[in-house]
């Protein structure tokens, strides 16, 4: 069975509550959690304390409890993954600053991670600021916000990305130039 199809099949096991299909996955799927938690930690400062194998490792942690969740596929199960990841790097910012306030530190950039090479680093205080817009854009469109959380967090292409959000790859791109557009604004505003 390839292993897309295993990566499934033990996705609907663990849901129907079979804990030895959990096992069973975490070798299938712990590479690509990695490499997730490598894109997050990629768009944070130099030196941040996470490393992605802590990030990955977290985030299965937190995943062991969603056991109870109806897993469409590993496309699915990689999405969840990534938004517990970005949940982790939001927590980890809002503690570090609430030991240590303020520091310059570069603009966030909102751009394609298939496209641009390398992101800029963000500070703590600008990982909160671009979690609390993108909470407030989840308000108002929540399909615009899940877009942003699949391209920019979980490094989905757009074709990956618009199949998990349910409309056309036409749309999704429409969608992800409004949604930075709309992010970029909100996000100076906050600055000024």
């Amino acid at each position: 069975m390839p292993d897309d199809d295993r990566v499934t099949a033990y996705l609907h096991a663990w849901e129907q509550g079979d804990d030895r299909a959990l096992e069973r996955l975490l070798p299938l799927v712990y590479a690509e959690l990695r490499a997730i938690a490598a894109r997050h930690l990629s768009a944070e400062r130099p030196g941040h304390t996470l490393q992605p194998t802590a990030l990955a490792n977290e985030a299965y942690l937190r995943l062991r409890g969603l056991g109870d969740v109806p897993w469409h596929d590993r496309t699915h199960f990689f999405a969840i993954a990534s938004r517990i990841m970005r949940r982790i790097l939001v927590d980890h910012a809002r503690a570090k600053l609430a030991q240590k306030r303020g520091a310059d530190a570069p603009r966030v950039a909102l751009g394609d991670r298939r496209q641009e090479p390398a992101q800029p680093e963000m500070d703590a205080a600008e990982l909160i600021d671009l979690d609390r817009a993108l909470n407030e854009l989840a308000t108002e469109a929540p399909r615009l916000s899940r877009l942003v959380e699949l391209r920019f967090f979980g490094g989905l292409g757009v074709e990956e990305a618009a199949e998990l959000v349910g409309c056309s790859v036409r749309t999704a791109k429409r969608d992800w130039a409004f949604a930075r557009a709309w992010l970029l604004n909100r996000l100076s505003e906050g600055s000024t």
